[in-house]
């Protein structure tokens, strides 16, 4: 298998076969395009998603407490506890572990956030630190947002755009290159994409007016996540190349590396399945925190039809294999 995700067929042949017992207070369990489960507590519901840092070295605790928490937030609910385990490269000084740990304190606080628990260990075979998380949150029964639940005929709406997250690590992690190719001004704006990881305002916004799906789209970029969505409702859907959002930081960072800015990781990005009615109503409440967002397709009745716009010519949106950020790694 290539590096990333692993494909759904094989999540479904395999992994998806093999989960323990069936628990009638579990609401939402695994599945394509899910990324977090739903427990029954009663009035409320416990949200539970986990996540690995593994495309990023700079800022990853930053990363682990934003990933986590955008999983949550897109079901409805608000973040509240957190669980990190660190895994550390040997030879590793104290320094990587507290760096990595004021990172995660911080954007934990930030966010409203405990750390409530996790593992460290200094691991044989690693050559970079990584970071998996596990963030836990809640819901009222009522207000509870369903992943798969995008309908045939809602508006899809992007909030951002494609690449955030990718922009950003890119221009971290090859800053001295590019700062030589596109200079100081450009490479900083791109860096700073940093700021814009996290989805949790605009996902309670949106959960609070009523929408039927949301998903932040992570590896294999917002393509990935138009299937995702799709995919996890049993829908199709057609999207528009011109109305999807592309910062000029993105696009150049793209056409240096050759990469598909739709295919690269997007965390900071939120996909919305929204009700026609209520679309216009999401994006200007959105906006009106000073977040871009856009109605940049639709989900259609016919599972097989996934296409993108472009030029006046409707072609397949292929699922991308892998992100696009290997590519420079």
């Amino acid at each position: 298998m290539l590096p990333g995700k692993v494909p759904p067929e094989v999540l479904e042949k395999i992994v998806f076969n093999l989960l323990g017992v069936e628990d009638e207070r579990v609401i939402i369990k695994s599945g394509v395009g899910i990324d977090a489960a739903a427990i029954d507590f009663g009035e409320k519901v416990l949200v539970a998603s986990s996540d690995p840092i593994t495309g990023a070295e700079k800022h990853i605790g930053f990363y682990a407490i934003n990933v986590n928490a955008n999983d949550v937030a897109t079901f409805g609910a608000k973040p509240r506890w957190f669980l990190a385990t660190i895994l550390l490269p040997e030879n590793a000084d104290e320094n990587l572990l507290k760096e990595i740990m004021e990172d995660m304190h911080r954007s934990a606080e930030k966010l409203g956030i405990s750390i409530v628990g996790g593992h460290t260990e200094v691991t044989i075979g690693l050559n970079r630190p990584i970071v998996i998380g596990t963030m836990l949150g809640e819901v009222k029964r009522e207000k509870l947002v369903r992943s798969n639940g995008a309908k045939a005929g809602d508006a899809i709406i992007l909030t951002k755009g494609a690449g955030i997250e990718g922009t950003s690590i890119i221009a971290s992690e090859r800053e001295e290159e590019l700062r030589k190719v596109f200079g100081d001004e450009l490479v900083e704006r791109a860096k700073r994409f940093l700021e814009k990881i996290s989805v949790v305002k605009e996902a309670l916004i949106a959960a609070e007016i009523g929408v039927h799906a949301m998903h932040d789209p992570t590896e294999g970029g917002i393509a990935n996540g138009f299937h995702e969505m799709a995919d996890a409702a049993g829908l199709g859907f057609r999207v528009y190349h011109d109305k999807i959002p592309i910062a000029e930081e993105t696009e150049k960072l793209c056409e240096y590396f050759n990469l598909d800015p739709l295919a690269l990781i997007s965390s900071g990005s939120l996909l919305i399945a929204a009700p026609k009615e209520k679309a216009k109503k999401i994006v200007n409440a959105i906006q009106k925190e000073g977040i871009e967002a856009a109605i940049v397709g639709e989900f259609l009745e016919d599972k097989n039809t996934k296409v993108l716009v472009k030029d006046g010519k409707e072609t397949p949106l292929k699922r991308p294999e892998t992100d696009e950020i290997w590519k420079i790694f």
